[in-house]
């Protein structure tokens, strides 16, 4: 056997294994809540401690206006709604995950599974959101004046038995709170500042100093809300106004470029390179060498077990420590499979020209900077369709839930490197400079974009995100396809994790 065979036969073992792992993964997230409705939550709660604000200096019409503008005629309403459909959905994923565990409780029974199954943990998560969310709708529901329904949700808390002592006692804080009249429990401070946050935490302090008659208290209280507020109204305003101002700057550009198309043909600026494709020298097999040996099994496999057979215990490092090892990770794999690319390609030096450009002295700023505006409202729309096709389910990056939950700056600043820096220069070299160019070799220029779309939206290993991350290919392969250079997509790229990040640690830091 020559050692052409032996590789391909190593190859081939490889990509078994990368395909079971990788299968294994996006079946696993097949089951798992997205982050959609979390993120979510947290702007409602933002909007909710926007709502707060009682505008001092301002006029009082211009402050009506202003909230009105930002958080609509009825936020504790619309919270309130959101809240219950989140609710609405936590219920299904724990109907939908039991009716699972009961079509194979004959194999989960069995002496030979003495694991936990992963199902019944996220039964046990999904309750506890359950009963979290129940508290804060709770909350609501009295704040709206509608002490019954806020009592009926309160009392099965209660007895709940959900395994956290501190929901069920705080359920019957805040119930006994609000009666009419109130009850004042032993520890009933302590157990609200423990198990609420935010504007909820805000509301049942101030019903509790005033039942206590602590006015100094409650103008300490009122006093630091109002700062909480007004930080929270320009949070909400770079949340929710700058998107929606670049969704309709990303609508005008993508009007201006069809009509410019429609008028100029061939000439227009979005025909350049159009059916252009490169001269590629080298075979399927070299694709499938960098893809399998350069990626998938160094990300998935490799790396993992090196890692495991260090003994390397992520959960004891700390904030600091999950994010400096996430960007090391990130780094190693991406020196790993950047020279997976040098090797395999060596033997065809000098390469054609056109490949790995990056053309500084180009118009890639404006590829880079329009192509994000044009990518806000297909994105968008796309993400609508698709949250109506998983209805919450499907998975979604854990780097996302993270990120919202952090609030260290040097951590913060780790995953922002990582997801703004080093992501858009090894996935844009990788899956645009070198995959997609070669796919020309065997199909049409669109054609490549749409399939190195679909394997960079398979690498990130979300059932649910599939469908986005694809569009998102899509149109970084089509600005890169265009510009041909590669500083365009890695722009592109850098901007929309780099403005993801920020607002992930604009909801998470307006939570507390």
């Amino acid at each position: 056997m020559n050692i052409t065979s032996i590789r391909r036969a190593v190859l081939a073992v490889l990509t078994v294994l990368v395909a079971i792992a990788v299968g294994s993964s996006l079946i696993s997230s097949w089951q798992q809540p997205q982050v959609s409705s979390r993120l979510q939550l947290y702007q409602t709660d933002l909007f909710l401690q926007a709502a707060e604000w009682q505008g001092e200096g301002f006029d009082p019409a211009t402050v009506a206006q202003i909230r009105e503008a930002l958080l609509g005629k009825e936020p504790l309403q619309t919270a309130l709604d959101q809240y219950q459909s989140v609710r609405e959905e936590a219920t299904a994923n724990i109907e939908q995950a039991s009716a699972a565990i009961a079509e194979s409780s004959a194999e989960l029974n069995s002496s030979a599974s003495p694991r936990p199954d992963r199902r019944r943990v996220a039964i046990q998560q999904q309750v506890i959101l359950q009963q979290q969310l129940d508290l804060r709708i709770g909350v609501l529901q009295a704040a709206l004046g509608n002490r019954e329904a806020a009592s009926s949700v309160w009392e099965p808390l209660q007895t709940a038995g959900s395994g956290n002592d501190g929901i069920s006692q705080t359920a019957a804080t805040l119930n006994q709170l609000w009666a009419e009249p109130p009850t004042l429990r032993e520890q009933a401070e302590s157990r609200i500042e423990q198990n609420l946050e935010g504007w909820f935490r805000y509301q049942a302090l101030s019903q509790l100093y005033q039942a206590q008659n602590r006015s100094n208290a409650l103008r300490r209280l009122q006093a630091m809300e109002e700062n909480a507020a007004m930080a929270a109204v320009y949070k909400a305003i770079a949340i929710g106004v700058l998107p929606t101002i670049g969704f309709l700057a990303g609508i005008a550009t993508l009007v201006t470029l069809l009509v410019q198309r429609l008028r100029n043909g061939q000439d227009a600026w979005i025909a350049r390179n159009e059916g252009k494709s490169w001269e590629v020298p080298w075979t399927g097999e070299v694709v499938w060498q960098v893809l399998i040996l350069g990626f998938f099994f160094t990300g998935q496999l490799l790396l993992p077990f090196l890692i495991s057979q260090l003994g390397l215990n992520i959960v004891a490092l700390g904030s600091r420590g999950r994010a400096l090892y996430s960007m090391s990770y990130y780094l190693l794999m991406a020196i790993i499979g950047v020279s997976v690319i040098y090797i395999s390609v060596r033997p065809y030096l000098p390469i054609p020209e056109g490949w790995f450009r990056f053309r500084w002295r180009s118009d890639w700023l404006l590829w880079g900077l329009g192509g994000y505006f044009c990518a806000l409202p297909l994105m968008i729309g796309v993400s609508v369709l698709n949250q109506q096709i998983w209805q919450g389910q499907g998975g979604s990056n854990p780097l996302l839930q993270t990120v919202l939950e952090e609030s260290d700056p040097v951590a913060l600043t780790a995953f922002l490197l990582t997801a703004a820096v080093a992501a858009p220069i090894f996935e844009e070299v990788l899956f645009r400079g070198f995959l997609l160019p070669s796919l020309t070799r065997y199909m049409p220029v669109g054609g490549a974009i749409a399939l190195s779309s679909f394997v960079f939206a398979a690498a990130h290993l979300s059932l649910s995100e599939i469908l986005p991350l694809m569009t998102l290919g899509a149109i970084l392969g089509f600005v890169y396809a265009r510009s041909r250079s590669l500083l365009a997509p890695m722009l592109l790229h850098s901007a929309w994790n780099s403005v993801t990040m920020v607002s992930l640690f604009l909801l998470g830091s307006g939570a507390g």
